[in-house]
Order: C-alpha cells, then sequence, then structure tokens
C-alpha cells in the first residue's frame, strides 16, 4: 500500500492554520498545524513522510530562516511558502533556497489543493527511492528477497555468500526474468564493497558509440556523469547483456581489467541474458575476456526447475498485490496450483509477477481462471501443462503443503476448523504439519 503523507501547516496566526487545514483535510489529506517554526523542527526532519506548508513572514524564527533548516536536515522535502502583498520578492529568494513553490495571500483553496497533491507525489517518490537504496545496500533484506526453499535456490544463495566475499570478477547467467540483476546487488550487498558505487550499464540499452562513451569517456565540460568505469572505481561495476558488446568495446574492457591488476580494484559483474538455442555466452565473447570475467561464476535456474518455489512465489505475489489493491487475495484450488506447477513459464519470475497481479485483479472482479490466464501468457502453438520431467510425488506434496498452508491462513491458526474442512484427523494434520515445516503459531494474530 501507498504510505500516508501528510501536510505540515506552521502559521502563527491560528485563523489561518484552521483554515488551510480544514480545506486540506476536505481535499483527503492528514493534517497536522504547527503555531511557530521552533515547534515544527521538534517533529519535522529529515525523511518525514510528507510535505510542509509555511507562512513566510512569523515571529522567531520566519519562514525563511525555517526554510534553510528544513533543507539543510533533507534538500529534497517539499516545502510550500504562503507570501503576503508585496512579499514576492521573497518568495523568489525562497524558491532559489530550495522551496517547492509558494502562493500568494489570497489565495485560491483549489491552488493549494494542486500544489499539496503535486508536493506529495513528490516525496512518496523521493522517499521510495531512498527506501530501495537503502535496501539495495543491506545484504540481509536482498538475500529475504531471494524467496525459495527448491535445492537450485538455496544453491544460489550459498554462491551469493561465497562469491560476495571474493575479489574476482563474477559471470551471472540465467533465462529472461531469472532474477539476474537482483543477485548482482545481493552479491555487491554481501561482500567488502557494499558501502561502494554500485554502477549498472545496459549494453543492449545503447548504440554502440553511446555505450563506448558511458563506459570509458572521454568526458565532456558539459556532461555531468562520470564514465562507468570511473564512477563505479573502487565498487562494482555491472553489465547487462555483456554479449552485446562489440568486438572493439570488448577488448578495450578487457584492456581496462589488465591494467586494475589482480586482484582489481573495481569488480566486474557480467550478466548474459542469451536465450538463442545454439548460442552460449562463450561463443559470442572473446575467450580472453571470457575467461577473466568468468572466473566465479552463478547460473540462476529457471522457474520450472524450481518446483515448490513457484506456489511459494506465487502466494507470496498475490498477497502483495491483494494489500496494493485492497482486496483479499484469490484462493487457489487443488487443481489451480497444478497448473501454476506444471506451466512451462518461458518468462520465469517476471512473468510470474504478471499473472499473480492479473489473478488478483480477476479475483477481485469475479470472474476469470487461472487456467485462463496461463493460455493468455503462453504461445498458441505451445501446451499450457507439461511435468517437466518431475515426479507425481512432487506435485502432491506441494499441493498437499498449499492446501494446508491457505487453509490454515483462512482460519488464522484453528486446528479445530481446518481439521473438519479438510477431513483430516488430528495426528495426520499434524504429521503433515511438522513435514511441510508448518507452525501453527505463524497464523495466529
Amino acid at each position: 500500500m501507498a504510505r500516508a503523507m501528510k501536510v505540515a501547516i506552521v502559521d502563527d496566526e491560528a485563523d489561518m492554520r484552521q483554515s488551510i487545514s480544514q480545506w486540506l483535510a476536505l481535499s483527503g489529506f492528514d493534517t497536522e498545524t504547527f503555531a511557530s517554526a521552533e515547534e515544527a523542527l521538534k517533529v519535522i526532519g529529515a525523511d518525514f513522510p510528507g510535505v510542509i506548508v509555511s507562512d513566510i513572514k512569523m515571529p522567531g524564527m520566519d519562514g525563511m530562516q525555517f526554510l534553510k533548516k528544513l533543507m539543510g536536515a533533507d534538500s529534497a522535502l517539499p516545502v510550500i511558502m504562503i507570501t503576503g502583498h508585496g512579499d514576492v520578492p521573497m518568495a523568489v529568494e525562497a524558491m532559489r533556497v530550495g522551496a517547492f513553490d509558494f502562493l500568494e495571500k489570497p489565495f485560491n483553496p483549489e491552488r493549494m489543493s494542486d500544489l499539496a497533491k503535486k508536493a506529495t507525489i513528490a516525496r512518496r517518490l523521493t522517499l521510495d527511492n531512498r527506501a530501495l537504496r537503502r535496501e539495495l545496500s543491506d545484504g540481509g533484506q536482498l538475500m529475504k528477497k531471494l524467496i525459495g526453499s527448491s535445492p537450485a535456490m538455496e544453491r544460489v544463495r550459498e554462491d551469493i555468500l561465497d562469491l560476495g566475499q571474493a575479489d574476482g570478477h563474477v559471470l551471472i547467467d540465467g533465462e529472461t526474468g531469472t532474477g539476474k540483476t537482483l543477485v548482482a546487488h545481493a552479491l555487491h550487498a554481501v561482500g567488502a564493497r557494499a558501502g561502494k558505487k554500485f554502477v549498472l550499464v545496459s549494453c543492449a540499452a545503447l548504440e554502440e558509440e553511446q555505450l563506448s562513451k558511458r563506459l570509458f569517456g572521454p568526458m565532456l565540460p558539459e556532461d555531468s556523469q562520470l564514465p562507468a568505469v570511473e564512477e563505479a572505481r573502487g565498487g562494482t561495476l555491472v553489465l547487462e547483456d555483456i554479449e552485446d558488446l562489440s568486438d572493439a568495446l570488448q577488448g578495450r574492457l578487457l584492456g581496462f581489467i589488465n591494467e586494475q591488476g589482480t586482484p582489481g580494484e573495481t569488480r566486474i559483474i557480467a550478466i548474459s541474458n542469451l536465450q538463442q538455442q545454439d548460442s552460449t555466452i562463450e561463443a559470442a565473447m572473446r575467450s580472453d575476456l571470457f575467461y577473466r570475467l568468468a572466473a566465479l561464476r552463478i547460473t540462476c535456474p529457471p522457474l520450472r526447475q524450481r518446483g515448490e518455489d513457484i506456489l511459494t512465489l506465487f502466494t507470496r505475489l498475490s498477497e502483495q498485490f491483494a494489500e496494493e489493491y485492497g482486496c483479499d487475495a484469490p484462493q487457489i484450488s487443488a487443481q489451480e496450483a497444478a497448473q501454476i506447477l506444471q506451466a512451462p513459464w518461458p518468462g520465469n519470475v517476471r512473468q510470474l509477477i504478471n499473472v499473480a497481479e492479473r489473478a488478483v485483479l480477476q479475483s477481485r472482479r469475479g470472474n476469470g481462471t487461472i487456467a485462463s490466464l496461463l493460455m493468455a501468457e503462453g504461445d498458441d502453438d505451445r501446451p499450457v501443462m507439461t511435468t517437466g520431467g518431475k515426479p507425481l510425488k512432487e506435485y502432491v506434496e506441494a499441493f498437499e503443503r498449499m492446501l494446508i498452508d491457505n487453509t490454515m491462513r483462512r482460519h488464522r491458526g484453528s486446528i479445530a476448523s481446518v481439521m473438519e474442512e479438510l477431513c483430516l484427523p488430528r495426528r495426520t494434520l499434524n504429521e503433515k504439519m511438522a513435514k511441510y515445516g508448518l507452525t501453527r503459531t505463524d497464523y495466529i494474530g
């Protein structure tokens, strides 16, 4: 769910505070009022979850001093200044200092609402980006995002923890949508370079001349961004779609790696996304560069090889989307679970995310089936179901776990209700919960 944004109103005149607060409250904003800048500063600081509406002329600390204090604490905090007649030059100066905008008294209340809306949207984006950056710098949080208990995912997590501590360059390969970029973030976050720069460049997104400049320069006086090899110095440089580098750029990259020596000051993580049946990353790259980059290697498994992880991911994703859309997550039958498990998932986790979101929207409308979503996602000539060579026992166990898990969630851990719905004796239910690592306390509350 989107975080709730506050509007802090700072004005020494009680009538003005009240009128602004009432109008914004009627427009759907959560307001908070302060009689002075000094009082407001006790509450408002960096990462304040909202925006500020402040008068310029106030006794004690005036609006300009207040604005400078706020900008010093958080330069991205939106501050809307209210000015009296004749104070426009001061308002212009406030804009130079960092104010979001200003309103001249008497102002149009609808103009105030429009500005508050724009400011809260900008603030939400800023705070979301900050949260994402913090998350991407936290190795523990990133590892939690690598959801799944399949042997394939356990190996990926072990590889990340092992290789994260090494100094060598890394090659990450796998099918599209398997989470290769997330793995690159995790490698950086759990290693010694966690506090240094993480720079990501898509080799497929730029023409050769643009890519050459982005990677190696030269930097012109009007350029605001350093070449990637300089920007990432001492940290991690991630090259997505490494196979799209031309021979000439591969040669320059190899030269850069050789110049660094061993161990390199900057770690290179190359991501390969080759999908052609008869093509490999080894064939697409010059051998000397390939062997430098592939000294350490992680292969992200396709979703169809991750067994019960598919259902776990689908459940987590559908719950997240249900919360976002303000509705209940869809209840998945055993037949639908089988369809989810058996689908080929050519788009892997990225495709699963799309299906989970559409399943939530479909459930909210009260129509459609999982099968119809999978059919819509697949090619017309591709069978929707495939066993993938997995034994029936694996599917049966996945169905059982999913059914018990969903039923326990629905009944909030009531053993008696679950026994009744699933027609299971107490001993059998206990044995199956122990087998699948399900604990009643996880569902209470």
